[in-house]
C-alpha cells in the first residue's frame, strides 16, 4: 500500500520543479489529495493536466490507490 509521501516523490520525479503536496485523507494509505504547480501544465486543459497526473500511476488507480483527487496550477496561475 502507497503512502503519501511515496505518491509525493513520485510525482516530484515525473515533474521536476514541481511543488508538490499529498495528502492521506482517511489515514488508511489508499484515499488521497494532490496539489501540483507545475511549468509542464502551461497551455493544457485542466484534464489533461489531470490525465499527466493519472499517468504516473497508471493503473494503481483504482486498485492501491482507489481514490486520488488532483489539484492542478501553473505557477503563478
Amino acid at each position: 500500500m502507497p503512502d503519501a509521501n511515496e505518491l509525493k516523490t513520485r510525482i516530484e520525479d515525473a515533474f521536476p520543479g514541481a511543488e508538490v503536496a499529498v495528502e492521506d485523507l482517511t489515514g488508511g494509505g489508499d484515499h488521497f489529495r494532490a496539489e501540483i504547480v507545475s511549468e509542464k501544465f502551461e497551455g493544457l486543459p485542466l484534464i489533461e493536466q489531470h490525465q499527466l497526473v493519472y499517468g504516473v500511476f497508471g493503473a494503481e488507480v483504482g486498485g492501491p490507490i482507489h481514490a486520488l483527487s488532483i489539484k492542478t496550477s501553473t505557477p503563478g496561475g
